[in-house]
């Protein structure tokens, strides 16, 4: 076979390679592309009027700066109406094009059930046919993305609206539905109330997140904890001014100690800043802090065409690029070959 040839087979191939085990990279690094949990007060809502999906060339824009992942936030309420009732068909249809685009771009997609632990407005708070009904829903998800080297199940963005030791007991129950139906994807528990890396050790009626997710176990070790943090004077993600870079050193190194001696792995599923300078040297900060076995790795927040002058927010084409763009790509870790993530010590 000439050299030609091998090189024209090769570059075809690549992106089907890479594709093809998204999910295993040894890293997820790459960004948030909002806008299918936009208007939760118009529920279900109209596509392209209260909410949107990522364009194709959006996630073409994403895909060509290096990252390999995007975390795609989405509402309960749309994509099952009514609970413990069928998928909606079309919502389906929309989640499935996206996952689809993304794939053939070498990107995979962690899917962001993007509800703070409620539903229509009711907390899940002390509901057992509501968070049976959780369960539920991820269990018709994992059905219809059955392909784990696609996706990854964001279980539940920041459940703020439960208790920590009862959205830890709903995640683990739900972590364990998902592997008792033969699900493999990988998986993503965020923290209990905001889910925030600063406070992670902070108790609330005498418990942390830090007691409350140590014991984590999955027998096919795919899950990972997902953490959020904002550099901002309260933490939010709403302020223009950032907190000194190296304020965070110590929060980094705590929680990455926890998780090596817990056997555990961190992915930092948002974070964001403005874009100046001092906020420039957080970001910079933020992603060397995220260099150890102990971080699967990120999504930044957050990308999308309907933030208008959110201060975080950043591009998705070619035009005036956000300046966090050039910062990220030296840290995002595509891979044409992917590689295993390290070993983690076996769980008793």
């Amino acid at each position: 076979m000439n050299r030609l040839l091998i090189f024209i087979l090769f570059t075809c191939a690549t992106p089907m390679l890479a594709a093809a085990n998204c999910i295993d990279q040894e890293r997820l690094t790459g960004v948030n592309i909002s806008g299918a949990e936009f208007n939760s007060s118009k529920l279900p809502g109209v596509i392209s009027r209260d909410y949107t999906f990522p364009k194709d060339d959006e996630i073409s824009f994403v895909a060509a700066q290096g990252a390999n992942v995007i975390r795609l936030p989405f509402r309960w309420e749309r994509i099952q109406p009514t609970a413990m009732g069928d998928l909606a068909e079309s919502e389906l249809k929309h989640l499935q094009a996206v996952v689809s685009f993304a794939n053939s771009k070498g990107v995979c997609v962690i899917l962001d059930v993007h509800n703070y632990a409620k539903f229509y407005g009711q907390t899940l708070n002390g509901d057992a046919a509501l968070q049976n009904a959780f369960i539920n829903l991820w269990l018709r998800l994992a059905n219809a993305f059955k392909d784990s080297k696609q996706t990854a199940f964001g279980l539940m963005n920041e459940p703020s609206y439960l208790p920590r030791e009862e959205w830890a007991s709903l995640a683990k129950r739900t972590l364990f539905e998902l592997r008792k139906a033969g699900s493999t994807n990988l998986v993503m528990i965020a923290g209990g109330h905001w889910s925030g890396l600063h406070d992670w050790f902070a108790p609330e009626a005498g418990l942390s997140n830090a007691n409350l997710f140590a014991d984590l176990k999955d027998p096919l070790n795919r899950t990972v904890l997902e953490v959020h943090q904002y550099a901002d004077k309260d933490f939010s993600g709403t302020g223009t001014k950032c907190r000194d870079a190296a304020e965070f050193d110590s929060l980094f190194q705590k929680i990455s100690n926890w998780a090596r001696v817990n056997h555990q792995q961190l992915f930092l599923g948002e974070f964001g800043v403005p874009q100046s300078e001092e906020c420039l040297l957080v970001l910079e900060r933020f992603l060397n802090l995220m260099n150890g076995p102990e971080w699967k790795g990120w999504t930044y927040w957050a990308a999308g065409s309907w933030w208008g002058k959110y201060p975080l927010a950043i591009n998705t084409n070619s035009t005036n690029r956000s300046t966090q763009w050039p910062i990220m790509q030296r840290h995002f870790s595509r891979e044409t070959w992917p590689k295993k993530s390290p070993p983690r010590a076996p769980q008793p």
